[in-house]
C-alpha cells in the first residue's frame, strides 16, 4: 500500500460516521445528546491515561534518566503553552472552524437581519459547528495512533494502526455528530493536513526516530487529551490547541537531555 492509505480511509470513515451522526442526532432529544457527550469525555479520558502511562516507559527512562520523563513532559506543556498562547492557536483554530462553517453550511432562513430570534439561531449553530469542529480536531489528531500511526506508515511500518484508528474515529464522529452536527466532518479538514503531515515526515526522516522521543510524544500527547477530555464533560474549557506546540517541545527537550547525559557520561 501506499503511504497516506491509512489517512484516506480515516477521513472516509470520519465522514461516514458524521453524516449517520448528524442524521441521527436531529431525531435525538437534546438530554440524550448530552449524555452522549459525556460518555465521550469518559472514553476520551481513558485513552488519555493509557497514553500518558507512556512516560514510564523503559526506553524513555533508559534515554533520558529515571527522574527526567515527567519533567520533559511538564516542561514540554509550559514551553507549548506559552508559544501556543503567544501564537493564539486555539484562536486561530476557532476562526478557522467560523470560516468552514461560513463556507460549507447553507443558511436555511432568509429572515430579516433585524429578526432577533433568526439572528441567535445562526449563531447557535455556529458556535455548534465551530465547537465540533475544534473538539473533533483535537481528539482525531492529538492521540497516540495518530502520531505513532502516521509516522509509522511513513517509515514503511504499515497502516494498521490508522486502520485501527479508522474504525474508532468512525464510531466517535457517529456520536459526535449527533451532538455537534456537520463541524465534526469539517475536522476531515484538520486530520488530513496533521496526519498526511506526519506521513510525510515519517517518509522524510526514514527508520531515524528513537523510541525515547516517540514516548515522550505519546505521553505528552495523552495529556493534552486530558484537557479534551475536561472540555467534553464540561468541566473547564482548556485551551488544547494552545498547548499543541508541546508535542514538538517533548521531543525536543528528549534530544537535550539525552545529549546532555551523553557529554556528562
Amino acid at each position: 500500500m501506499f503511504p497516506g492509505i491509512g489517512t484516506a480511509v480515516n477521513v472516509t470513515t470520519v465522514l461516514v460516521g458524521s453524516t449517520i451522526g448528524v442524521l441521527a442526532g436531529d431525531r435525538l432529544p437534546e438530554r440524550t445528546r448530552t449524555v452522549v457527550t459525556d460518555g465521550l469525555g469518559l472514553v476520551t479520558l481513558l485513552i488519555a491515561a493509557s497514553s500518558a502511562t507512556a512516560v514510564a516507559s523503559p526506553a524513555l527512562a533508559a534515554a533520558v534518566g529515571s527522574s527526567a520523563p515527567m519533567l520533559i513532559v511538564l516542561g514540554a506543556v509550559l514551553g507549548g503553552g506559552i508559544v501556543g498562547s503567544l501564537l493564539r492557536l486555539e484562536d486561530r483554530l476557532e476562526a478557522f472552524g467560523g470560516v468552514l462553517q461560513r463556507t460549507l453550511v447553507r443558511r436555511t432562513s432568509h429572515r430579516a437581519a433585524g429578526d432577533h430570534a433568526d439572528a441567535d439561531a445562526v449563531e447557535a449553530q455556529r458556535v455548534r459547528f465551530v465547537q465540533g469542529f475544534v473538539v473533533s480536531s483535537l481528539v482525531f489528531c492529538v492521540g497516540p495512533l495518530t502520531i505513532l500511526g502516521s509516522i509509522g506508515e511513513g517509515l514503511g511500518d504499515g497502516p494498521d494502526q490508522l486502520l485501527l484508528k479508522s474504525a474508532l474515529d468512525g464510531f466517535a464522529s457517529i456520536a459526535f455528530a449527533a451532538a455537534f452536527g456537520w463541524g465534526v466532518a469539517a475536522s476531515v479538514v484538520a486530520l488530513v493536513v496533521v496526519q498526511g503531515g506526519l506521513t510525510a515526515l515519517g517518509v522524510v526522516l526514514g527508520d531515524v526516530v528513537p523510541a525515547a522521543h516517540l514516548d515522550a510524544i505519546t505521553a505528552t500527547g495523552g495529556l493534552l487529551l486530558v484537557g479534551v477530555a475536561l472540555r467534553l464533560l464540561d468541566l473547564k474549557q482548556v485551551k488544547v490547541a494552545d498547548l499543541l506546540p508541546a508535542l514538538v517541545v517533548a521531543p525536543l527537550l528528549t534530544a537535550a537531555v539525552v545529549a546532555v547525559r551523553a557529554a556528562g557520561g
